[in-house]
């Protein structure tokens, strides 16, 4: 992009002036000018080239910008069943997710994510289903119900070994590829049985669904722009288990700040190519 480089070339920056200038050599809300990602990689670029000047690692630079002084992997959350847009598998849940929490280090975590994902193929292979995969790399059968695939994922941790105290699963429901705009209802399937369904009792059925399986985290229970139906969800789930929004909130400062507000959510999923730059996404955070 000639345009960055020329507003950049032979200047001296330090990272929120750089993101500064991108922004405003943009001049759009969305970076729709220059685009998103040419912005977001020279602020990469230049937030990886500062590390390496300063003999550091990445993760370490930033988190100098940040001012955090505690430096600890995150919980790692792996893909193990899509569905939803993912798969063409007749679930509505996108993503079907397993989080090892009971384990001393990141190593561990992995080797009993991947031993339980093993199992799970075993499983399936034993139904009849087929094992190829969706679009996030997790099993893409056609089950039955979203239940049906909580159900597997359940016998799956049970027989590599482990309990549903130490590995426990996340969803990621995408609720807006099911939110039907003009009847304002969710069209999914429950059991098996297709139900159009109001917000009130969308968020019954999460409720059904963690007092029966294992859940930890709920990403995106909500059509993106149903704001009650999120405040409904975190006051009935919120003290239980990880109210997360993603589509909710798109890394916008503006939304996250929404959210707090009206206590929509109890955490937020950051993604810096939804925001377009580091310093961004650090305000964000």
């Amino acid at each position: 992009n000639n345009e960055i480089k020329n507003a950049i070339l032979d200047k001296e920056f330090d990272q929120q002036s750089l993101d500064k200038l991108l922004i405003e050599l943009d001049g759009t809300e969305n970076k729709a000018r220059l685009g998103a990602n040419a912005i977001l990689g020279v602020s990469m670029a230049f937030a990886r080239a500062t590390a390496n000047s300063q003999n550091i690692e990445l993760y370490q630079y930033l988190n100098l910008l940040i001012g955090n002084t505690v430096i600890e992997l995150p919980q790692p959350m792996f893909n193990i069943i899509n569905g939803g847009k993912h798969a063409d598998s007749g679930m509505d849940i996108q993503e079907f997710m397993l989080a090892p929490v009971n384990f001393p280090n990141f190593h561990e975590k992995l080797r009993v994510a991947s031993e339980v994902f093993h199992t799970l193929a075993k499983i399936l292979k034993s139904k009849g289903y087929k094992i190829s995969v969706g679009d996030e790399g997790g099993f893409a059968p056609e089950l039955k119900s979203n239940e049906e695939a909580l159900e597997l994922i359940v016998e799956a941790i049970e027989k590599a070994g482990y309990s549903t105290g130490d590995v426990k699963i996340g969803l990621d429901c995408a609720a807006s590829s099911f939110y039907n705009t003009e009847t304002k209802r969710y069209d999914l399937k429950i059991s098996g049985e297709a139900k159009s369904i109001n917000n009130d009792e969308l968020v019954v059925w999460y409720q059904e669904l963690v007092e029966k399986f294992p859940i930890m985290l709920i990403e995106d229970g909500l059509d993106e722009d149903d704001w009650e139906g999120f405040q409904k969800f975190n006051q009935t789930l919120g003290d239980k288990i990880t109210n997360t929004g993603d589509d909710l909130l798109v890394t916008n400062i503006k939304r996250i700040k929404q959210a707090i507000e009206l206590k929509a959510v109890n955490s937020v999923l950051i993604k810096l190519n939804q925001i377009g730059t580091v310093t961004e996404t650090i305000e964000a955070v």
